[in-house]
């Protein structure tokens, strides 16, 4: 008989607990990630101290997995019986897949491994009370609904990235994480030990990497594109001795989650440079970096290096079990390459045409010694550059060309671009949010990702093994924002990687969400609740109108247009509110009791160009499309601090021209615009504009400033009916520049005609 495949929640209500109806209440699903297949039973089945639990070896961790986490979490003792019992069955394609039979009298796992049968626990643990995770359940009996759920994974790598290095966290917090991963179904840990602002991985062959290249003199206050920059003047560090990595290690892999070192190369080098000066190409002694971004020490191609690294790997070799070594490859200045006399003569002898091949030389020789071992490399995707080496997989982060390219190619790709996969973006447009890198990713827009690039035909899609979300650390320095800044998001990512497209429905996510909250509180993890805040979108059809919507049910939205806070007492808002002037709209959450989330503040300036016709020669990149080319006439203005959020359109290497058709010939006196300029994010402004109105043209220089914005304000006091925009891009990034050698980006926001 086939499984009914249904979306569904679970909710479990504490006054069932006692209940003696045979009957189950009406229920839904309440699994993250949402299941494959499940069917809701009638009934339900008792857990208290007559229930037992039997199994072979062959489920051994999941079985002790279950029994700790019922016996630690409640009063009741499992007993030596086959309440619960452990099958292995072998028509179970995916070893990852289960089939979870909860029935009245008793509950069934069918796995062909254990750790397909591990993951059948995670779902049986959401179904049970959140008060499990931190033992402070009281009831001797629980009521578990009947329900029937075969599961099985849609990608093979399923991932979470965290790096160490900007800032430390330590072992317990990193088995927490460990945790959260399997808690998720996810089964990849991506550990960033070692980059220029420290290396955090014990190498006992060269002690320096512990005594100067884990310590760096003091660290950035603030944002990297502040101006002057600050500093705390307090040595930063720390490492990771061996056997504390042993016991990572040992920990993830009674979750299912293998550990993937990443030991980066030949770019971000300079803490060990720091540490062992000849390994660049100067020999000079530099310090271990104080700041964030690129720097132009890197490894030198010589020997001596090539030693120092395969040393280091064999020891990252010994206490890594994993497939895979994470070697880098990414944002590699090559100043110091061009301007040493020995890489110039190792280009001409190997034959290679210039740096970006000399890199590929560099890649193909760590592979090929990695793979001696019986290791495989992972890179970002700059290992394309150059010629990709024969048996890498590429970790596509600079959006989804690279993936392209490398499946094309044949070669095995993860996805974590920047648009949906990097968590240390801003996920609210709030003011007090903590500082964050830049960026814009809500929760909605992780959970749309879609990790197979439509570009590539089913052939080509097989080689992309999964997706993972990234955590850089550059602004996060306590565990407690870390968790911020990984949760929810971590759960939106858990179903992209696990649960089939068809299966997915944001809505229905976000109700699980808002029950999942419980078991974070439980678990004492710091989680980002945006879910009751509200957002905001000007229609412009007849009549111009702002609409008012928010992610859960059964609240109203109160607000004002005086500027006053929303209260109980406030205006319902039950349809969009005409603008028919500039106004400031509030607006909050509410329940029958009092206020939900935050104020939504929105300034509307209702200016000559709102509502009117606008087109651009090039659609925004897709990462980055803001509200669209009508985004850039709404009356809002993006956000001061970030880019990336709806109001910022961004274009990556190209010459962009804007047309303005106002509708009829209208007196103009002044046109504002300004360009985002974050270039420790390649956003670079403009050199120079061109502005015309009725055949009379301005060109206007903009000079090379390093503020975050750069505005312009032009006073035609003209009339005319067409206004157009010629911006062209910066051009490549200068070397010495962070992301040197790269298409700079534009990022334009409103555009304000008076």
């Amino acid at each position: 008989m086939p499984f009914k495949k249904i979306t569904v929640c679970i909710v479990f209500i504490s006054f069932l607990f006692n209940c003696q109806n045979t009957e189950t209440p009406n229920i839904t699903s309440q699994i993250i990630p949402i299941p494959s297949e499940q069917t809701i039973n009638k009934g339900h089945f008792v857990l208290d101290n007559s229930t037992g639990i039997k199994y072979t070896d062959d489920f051994k961790i999941s079985a002790e997995f279950l029994k700790s986490y019922i016996e630690n979490g409640s009063p009741i003792k499992l007993q030596d019986n086959n309440s619960i019992s452990f099958i292995k069955d072998k028509s179970i394609e995916n070893p990852e897949g289960y089939l979870l039979e909860i029935l009245p009298k008793s509950i069934v796992i069918k796995a062909k491994t254990d750790q397909g049968a591990f993951y059948a626990i995670q779902s049986l643990r959401q179904l049970l009370p959140a008060e499990f995770e931190n033992k402070t359940l009281s009831e001797a009996k629980v009521l578990i609904p009947c329900t029937t759920i075969k599961d099985e994974p849609q990608f093979e790598h399923r991932g979470m990235h965290l790096d160490v290095s900007r800032h430390m966290f330590s072992v317990e917090f990193i088995k927490k994480y460990i945790d959260a991963l399997a808690m998720l179904k996810m089964n990849t840990f991506h550990w960033h030990l070692t980059d220029d602002q420290g290396w955090r991985i014990e190498i006992k062959k060269y002690p320096k990497l512990q005594e100067v290249a884990a310590y760096r003199n003091k660290t950035l206050i603030g944002h990297y594109s502040d101006q002057p920059q600050q500093f705390d003047g307090k040595t930063y560090g720390g490492f990771y001795t061996q056997e504390e990595v042993q016991e990572v290690v040992a920990y993830a892999k009674s979750r299912f989650v293998t550990v993937i070192p990443e030991i980066e190369l030949p770019g971000h080098a300079q803490a060990a440079i720091a540490a062992y000066p000849d390994l660049g190409c100067t020999g000079k002694q530099i310090e271990v970096a104080t700041t964030w971004g690129v720097f132009e020490d890197i490894f030198c191609p010589k020997e001596e290096t090539f030693t120092f690294l395969e040393n280091v790997l064999d020891e990252v070799a010994t206490l890594f079990p994993s497939t895979y070594i994470h070697i880098g490859g990414d944002e590699a200045p090559k100043t110091r390459w061009k301007n040493c006399e020995y890489c110039q003569k190792l280009i001409k002898k190997e034959g290679l045409k210039d740096e970006h091949e000399l890199q590929s030389y560099f890649i193909a020789r760590i592979e090929k010694y990695l793979n001696s071992k019986g290791k495989q490399i992972i890179g970002w995707d700059e290992i394309l550059e150059g010629g990709l080496a024969p048996n890498a997989t590429v970790m596509s982060w600079r959006g989804i060309e690279g993936a392209v390219e490398a499946a094309k190619q044949h070669h095995n790709v993860i996805m974590t671009p920047t648009s949906h996969c990097y968590f240390d973006y801003y996920q609210s447009e709030n003011d007090n949010e903590p500082l964050a890198i830049g960026g814009f990713l809500p929760l909605e827009k992780v959970y749309g990702f879609n990790p197979i690039p439509e570009e590539l035909n089913d052939d080509e899609a097989q080689y992309i093994l999964g997706a993972q979300g990234n955590i850089w650390t550059e602004y996060i320095n306590t565990e407690s924002q870390l968790e911020y800044m990984a949760f929810p998001r971590m759960l939106a990512m858990s179903e992209v990687v696990w649960s089939k497209p068809e299966n997915k429905n944001y809505s229905d996510f976000v109700k699980r969400v808002e029950n999942f909250h419980k078991r974070l509180d439980a678990l004492d993890i710091n989680y980002a609740n945006h879910l009751y805040e509200i957002e905001g979108e000007l229609l412009s059809n007849d009549n111009l109108s702002y609409q008012l919507k928010t992610l859960t049910d059964g609240k109203t939205i109160r607000y004002t247009l005086d500027s006053s806070e929303p209260t109980l007492q406030s205006e319902i808002y039950n349809q969009p509110i005409p603008i028919t002037e500039s106004v400031t709209i509030k607006a909050s959450l509410f329940n029958n009791e009092k206020q939900l989330g935050k104020v939504f503040t929105q300034n509307i300036n209702h200016h000559k160009a709102v509502g009117k016709k606008i087109t651009i020669n090039k659609a925004p990149h897709k990462s980055y499309p803001g509200s669209g080319a009508e985004g850039l006439i709404n009356g809002i203005s993006g956000s001061d601090s970030r880019y990336g959020d709806k109001e910022w359109l961004g274009f990556w290497g190209e010459d962009i021209e804007i047309i303005i058709d106002l509708g009829e010939e209208t007196e103009i006196n002044s046109i504002e615009t300004r360009f985002y300029n974050g270039q420790g994010q390649w956003i670079y402004a403009p050199n120079e504009i061109e502005i015309e109105i009725e055949n009379e043209v301005e060109k206007m220089q903009i000079p090379n400033a390093t503020e975050k914005l750069i505005s312009i304000k032009f006073e035609p006091n003209v009339s005319g009916r067409y206004i157009t925009f010629k911006i062209p891009n910066y051009g490549i990034i200068p070397e010495g520049k962070q992301g040197a050698g790269n298409k700079a980006w534009t990022f334009i926001d409103e555009i304000i005609v008076n």
